[in-house]
């Protein structure tokens, strides 16, 4: 069965500029193949603000949008996050995101794609890599950045010279680190069965 690879894309924010850079990463991704690739946008779920009452851990959801999320969340191998940066940070939609549940994403590898002004997100990439590490998902070293103010200086997204070498490396990472983590997941599943 081949890898699955979700695409996340984790801004919310009217007009925001992260649809072309997810559009170009999905291209990018399937031209480097190695897993099947899916744009999630979290502006589909409709989470709402943090509602469920009962530990994520304990995957008690109350919800169904909990539960369709932790499905979707639960049937991929690995991820990879597009993330721009709010003052000096991820958006809160996207940390709402992750806080929704928790056993979903444990055992997974992940890749950050972040994007910004002169920084190019890289802050907000360092701050999401402290909840992924909370969530037990490990994430790769390589990190392609985008600095929006050369990259959509015709107002439309235009990559950088280099940035598809970036992404081909990151997820070369990714895929490998999602194939050996599956076996981890299954041996995991295997104990607790036989338990």
């Amino acid at each position: 069965m081949p890898l699955r690879i979700a695409l996340v894309l984790g801004s919310t924010r009217p007009g925001r500029r992260g649809d072309q850079i997810a559009a170009w990463a999905l291209e990018a991704a399937r031209a480097h193949g190695g897993a099947d690739y899916e744009l999630v946008d979290i502006a589909d779920h409709r989470l709402g603000n943090l509602d469920e009452p009962g530990n994520p851990n304990l995957q008690q959801y109350q919800h169904d949008h909990t539960r369709a999320w932790g499905e979707l969340v639960d049937s991929f191998d690995g991820f990879v996050f597009l993330v721009p940066e709010y003052n000096h940070s991820f958006p809160g939609a996207l940390k709402n995101a992750l806080d929704y549940v928790y056993r979903e994403w444990n055992d997974k590898a992940a890749g950050i794609i972040s994007y910004g002004g002169w920084a190019a997100g890289v802050r907000a990439a360092e701050a999401l890599r402290l909840v992924l590490a909370e969530l037990q998902v490990a994430t790769v070293r390589t990190q392609p950045t985008i600095s929006t103010l050369p990259s959509f200086h015709t107002g439309t997204f235009l990559p950088q010279d280099g940035l598809d070498t970036a992404v081909h490396g990151m997820l070369d990472q990714v895929t490998a680190w999602s194939g050996a983590l599956r076996g981890v997941r299954e041996t995991r599943t295997r104990r607790a069965t036989a338990a």
